[in-house]
């Protein structure tokens, strides 16, 4: 197998939709690697064997990931867990150990048209009224949950600025990127779905993950670092004038990925 980084020319419209991790990971991987924008949300469901449902949050529609020949044998979805209102994240930080094998999901449910893990373990155990899901375990594989649910939070664009200060390590990144936000008209990307992860580094405070998108028949990575904050892990921003989740590599196949999907 062999990977290749991926570099291109955005334009300035998708420079700016750049920002959002949603648009980012599926348009402009398909920019970069097939040099025109299709759609890289089909394929049918195969839940892990350590999941035990899909399911979808309130105001969101399971028909928005699944197309229509996958939703015939999806499972009957449950429904989701209900919001917490706990501002306070008292999860155990758990085992320390990198996890090189799937963890374990109590569901796997939709959120913002992604689908992500959830766990009594490993979080998240709070979800704000506007669907943002937190409070995640002080543990590589809390980040590691804590990566998938941010790819999910960060889809609607719609909800990019309260998204980026509740998701985001508050610094002059942030800020930066807060209000290039605001001069931004939202616009409605694709659902960025997740097929692995890889963790490159990990200390108590400080996790950097990989992650895999199908792109075609191949695959998309981007990095995502996240740092303890507050209570909870926090996605470290691009840099003023960086692009967010990179660096970009194609891949052949998940080889070098623990395969951790729900879709």
């Amino acid at each position: 197998m062999t990977d290749q980084e991926a570099s291109s020319h955005y334009t300035r419209g998708f420079v700016a939709a750049a920002i959002v991790i949603g648009a980012i990971l599926v348009c402009g991987a398909l920019l970069i690697f097939t040099g025109e924008p299709s759609d890289a949300t089909g394929g049918s469901y195969s839940p892990p064997a350590d999941s035990t449902s899909v399911t979808t949050e309130p105001g969101n529609s399971s028909s928005t990931v699944f197309p229509p020949a996958a939703a015939a044998s999806t499972p009957a979805t449950s429904p989701a867990a209900p919001p917490q209102t706990s501002a306070t994240c008292d999860l155990p930080d758990g085992d320390q150990t990198i996890p090189t094998k799937p963890p374990p999901a109590d569901a796997w449910e939709v959120s913002r048209r992604v689908v992500v893990p959830r766990s009594t373990t490993y979080g998240p155990t709070t979800t704000d009224n506007d669907g943002f899901r937190r409070c995640f375990a002080h543990s590589p594989t809390g980040a590691v949950y804590a990566a998938y649910n941010a790819i999910a939070a960060l889809g609607d664009q719609r909800q990019a600025i309260p998204t980026t200060k509740k998701l985001m390590l508050p610094g002059p990144d942030t800020t930066a990127l807060l209000t290039k936000l605001k001069s931004e008209e939202p616009t409605d990307g694709a659902a960025a779905q997740l097929a692995g992860y890889r963790i490159l580094d990990a200390t108590k405070d400080r996790v950097t993950v990989v992650l895999a998108l199908p792109v075609e028949e191949e695959y998309m990575s981007a990095n995502l670092t996240l740092v303890w904050h507050d209570d909870d892990w926090r996605v470290v921003p691009p840099t003023q004038g960086g692009q967010f989740g990179a660096p970009f590599s194609q891949h052949r196949d998940l080889d070098d990925f623990v395969t951790w999907k729900g879709l």
